[in-house]
């Protein structure tokens, strides 16, 4: 079924498709694909801002033909951490790509000057982005929307902000109104290849042999997702929801992990979003569930003159410009959102390096003289706002620092003891307990979506569980999930989505695979990224916890670090991943 690879050379400004049927035969699509596409065409010693580190975006057998089978998978050499870059975004790019008949993206090379290029079907055409280059991500949305119509079918758009312009390891690429390849530093990647925006569209459609069992197994798989309740939670508040469950169990990180409660945790939640601030609700394509959840602001540029923005936001969001800036308005939360979206910053990085900052202030590692006579103070909304501002427009060295992230700052200013971050990437909201930590510590993208850690603290509040069925669990979760990112569907519907669905739905597609060998199939990948990472240089023995976390309590007590190196030892065993002392020629 799957087996078109579109290649673009920026550089030549050429393209050529190749087809590949055993790279699908063999790793499924996404991720595992993906990974197998690192190998081939991504040198691990290559210069992340340089020509020869490939951006590779694959989709997955089920994408576009499968309810929430919504995501496209992206993978490149991160200017963040130096090792494995990987993000995932929804949006219509997964159903524009399977329209296109192209299963998998690759772009390499560094174009002479700032391109966009748009691709209809095979045919790849490169543009002049003069005109939109230094234009913020969402006007630069609104102007490319409508270029060069195809048949009046609507395209795709994929677009980096000024952030990426720059260069800075913390810009994220935006795909169409809002959603994003956040995290690693893919905008910045994007942004050294000159290229500022991608846009895709197909007139194909894929009709499956099996056409009965194909509509009995979709029909199983939508019912699910739509009457069965699994999904509603995203649907009603969407992941705002998270907000008093976390501060509830003290897992809500606040003012920079100093804790796990915040006291305006309420005015922040999803139920009071939902009830002041909501709009709309919308979806990415093909999926049923509707979770983006769209806020409205109202702006006055001049007196009696008034500029009206939809603002997307989720619980990441909330976390990062809210509780870990001790900001307690929706609307100061709001305004920093649609700041960060507009320059094209990812907004957990930024809001965690910003809160860094605070931090560095209000102790005293960095003063007036470094801010330039700026104070940078928890709750201060309208200070946060002066700081986006002058990091935009490269307002002193300070400023530019503050874009290379908190790793980058603490390496600079001092501060490190406090400075949240996990190989170099910043956290999700998660102060639940030692699973998390493991999860940032050896997850392939450092990411709270690598496995399940978080939720298996939420379960293990006043029932302990020995600590190798703990790890046990992790591991297993992160092998599947590397199935599921593999098909490609959104984490969301991962219940939905087991081993007997899943081999159902890809059997309805002409794809014989059983649930033994999917299990078998996200082993491998799981490791096969590792051996990257570890090509890089990456060993996740050598990942610190930052010195501060040992003295907070999480929702299930305190740190331990002879637990957390046993935790880590344990992880690499169960998962089959050789330690750094075993592996060979290996930095």
């Amino acid at each position: 079924m799957q087996e078109n690879l579109l290649f673009v050379d920026l550089s030549a400004q050429t393209s050529r498709l190749v087809r590949d049927r055993e790279l699908f035969d063999t790793w499924l699509g996404g991720t595992a694909a993906g990974t197998e596409l690192l190998f081939r065409h991504c040198p691990p010693d290559c210069d992340p801002l340089g020509p020869d580190n490939p951006v590779i975006f694959v989709i997955g057998p089920l994408s576009g033909l499968y309810p929430v089978a919504t995501k496209t998978v992206a993978l490149f050499k991160s200017p963040l951490t130096g090792e494995l870059g990987e993000s995932h975004a929804g949006g219509r790019l997964a159903a524009a790509l399977r329209e296109a008949d192209i299963d998998a993206l690759v772009i390499t090379g560094r174009a002479p000057h700032p391109t966009f290029l748009t691709i209809d079907n095979h045919e790849v055409r490169f543009h002049s982005a003069r005109t939109v280059w230094g234009k913020s991500s969402l006007a630069t949305e609104r102007i490319l929307r409508d270029f060069d119509p195809q048949d009046g079918r609507k395209s795709s758009v994929v677009r980096i902000g000024p952030a990426g312009e720059r260069l800075s390891p913390l810009a994220c690429a935006t795909v169409d109104s809002s959603r994003h390849f956040g995290r690693l530093g893919l905008g910045a990647v994007l942004g050294a290849k000159n290229l500022k925006a991608i846009l895709v569209s197909g007139s194909g459609a894929f009709v499956p042999e099996r056409l009965k069992s194909y509509r009995d197994t979709y029909q199983g798989i939508y019912d699910k997702v739509v009457h069965s309740g699994e999904m509603r939670k995203y649907h009603d508040l969407g992941t705002a929801g998270n907000i008093l469950t976390l501060n509830a169990i003290r897992g809500l990180p606040t003012r920079n992990f100093s804790q796990g409660y915040f006291e305006g945790a309420e005015a922040l939640s999803g139920e009071c979003f939902a009830r002041d601030w909501l709009v709309q609700h919308t979806a990415c394509a093909h999926c049923q569930c509707g979770c983006i959840h769209v806020a409205e602001i109202r702006e006055e540029f001049k007196p009696y003159h008034y500029r009206t923005t939809k603002v997307p936001y989720d619980y990441e969001l909330i976390y990062a410009l809210g509780t870990q800036l001790s900001l307690g308005s929706p609307e100061d939360v709001l305004r920093l959102i649609l700041a960060v979206e507009k320059e094209g910053w990812d907004a957990m990085s930024m809001g965690c390096t910003l809160a860094w900052a605070s931090e560095a202030f209000l102790s005293g590692v960095i003063g007036l003289d470094v801010t330039e006579g700026l104070p940078i103070q928890f709750g201060d909304a309208g200070g946060y706002l002066e700081v986006l501002h002058r990091i935009r427009t490269g307002a002193g060295q300070f400023y530019r620092d503050l874009e290379g992230g908190t790793a980058h700052c603490a390496a600079v200013y001092g501060g490190e003891r406090f400075a949240m971050h996990f190989g170099r990437v910043e956290p999700a909201g998660y102060l639940t307990g030692e699973n998390a930590l493991l999860t940032w510590i050896v997850g392939v993208r450092h990411s709270h979506l690598d496995d399940g850690g978080y939720g298996i603290d939420q379960k293990l509040l006043g029932k302990p569980q020995p600590l190798r069925e703990q790890v046990a669990a992790q591991v297993k979760d992160a092998q599947w999930r590397m199935v599921t990112n593999s098909l490609v569907t959104c984490l969301f519907a991962r219940s939905i989505y087991d081993g007997e669905t899943t081999a159902a739905a890809l059997a309805a597609l002409g794809i014989s695979r059983t649930p033994e060998e999917l299990r078998r199939l996200g082993e491998e990948t799981l490791r096969r990224k590792h051996a990257w990472k570890r090509a890089c240089g990456f060993s996740p023995e050598k990942v610190t916890i930052p010195e501060k976390l040992f003295s907070v309590q999480t929702s299930n007590g305190p740190l331990d670090r002879e637990r957390m190196a046993e935790r880590v030892r344990l992880y690499l065993e169960l998962a089959d991943i050789a330690p750094a002392s075993q592996e060979t020629g290996t930095p």
